[in-house]
């Protein structure tokens, strides 16, 4: 409703935080306000802007030779506190595969280039959260999980998910396979949180491993001291919003457009149901 003003009073170009929803039923409502809304619109999927990331997406299909496999597997922390604690509770967020794993999703599609037509997940609530009370509620949020993606084009993508892994050296592994060899992107997780016992935090890489003995390669993609101190994601946030910010001037086209935004929840609401039912979910997107 607000944006619907928004649009009639005086449409401003929009980075919209995601997920751009949460309910199915609200699908419909973001399609056509998206497509009607005269002014830029940029859905915040980050993640696609970290600099190891982005040097795979980049260089993948030529390392490849075709992707065949992608996986990405994220060992983190728990879920920090958040204004009302709405993370909390899957009737607030649509689940964790929605809110916080569109992300992954957004990226799978990104880099194979392709749209997914079967979700299968497995996922759960292990750990995390279960001795917290909110008004006499315990919270419900998944902390842990697997989901398998299989893509129109034959390529496959496996999500490993697991939120009481705050000790590990790196917060995502990303890597893609194919017949010629495989790239991977090794991504810290915030230095905030990185033990200050352990001496300097990681950082991140990207390797290439050939099939023929030849390797691997890799290469150390630090990321500007000045950006880490500014926020977390490894700099990603910056990129973005520099990219949004040419977009605002009339210099630069959006790149995560509202389509993108809804597919990826679409992917993740698929993988909740799947998830609860043990029953793999048909996509046509």
């Amino acid at each position: 409703d607000q944006m619907k003003i928004i649009a009639k009073k005086r449409p401003l170009p929009v980075l919209c935080e995601k997920p751009l929803y949460t309910d199915p039923a609200q699908a419909t409502v973001i399609a056509d306000l998206a497509a009607e809304y005269p002014a830029p619109f940029w859905v915040a999927m980050e993640y696609r802007y970290m600099p190891p990331v982005a040097a795979l997406i980049e260089q993948a299909d030529q390392a490849t030779g075709g992707i065949k496999m992608l996986t990405v597997r994220e060992h983190r922390f728990p879920f920090l506190p958040k204004i009302g604690d709405w993370n909390r509770f899957n009737a607030k967020t649509g689940g964790t595969l929605v809110e916080k794993c569109c992300h992954f999703f957004d990226l799978m599609r990104l880099i194979l280039k392709d749209e997914p037509i079967r979700v299968m997940a497995s996922a759960g609530q292990g750990f995390n959260h279960l001795e917290e009370r909110y008004n006499d509620e315990t919270p419900d949020i998944w902390d842990h999980g697997y989901v398998i993606i299989d893509f129109k084009g034959g390529a496959r993508a496996m999500l490993e998910l697991c939120m009481f892994a705050e000790g590990s050296r790196y917060q995502e592994e990303i890597s893609a396979v194919g017949p010629k060899a495989k790239i991977e992107a090794l991504v810290p997780g915030p230095g905030r949180f990185w033990p200050k016992a352990l001496g300097e935090p990681p950082v991140p890489q990207l390797i290439i491993s050939p099939r023929a003995p030849k390797g691997p390669f890799t290469s150390e993609i630090p990321v500007d001291p000045t950006l880490l101190e500014a926020g977390d994601h490894n700099g990603s946030t910056f990129y973005q919003h520099q990219r949004f910010n040419a977009v605002v001037r009339g210099e630069g086209v959006v790149e995560v457009t509202a389509d993108d935004g809804m597919k990826a929840v679409a992917i993740g609401l698929a993988a909740q149901e799947s998830a609860r039912t043990g029953q793999a979910v048909m996509l046509d997107l």
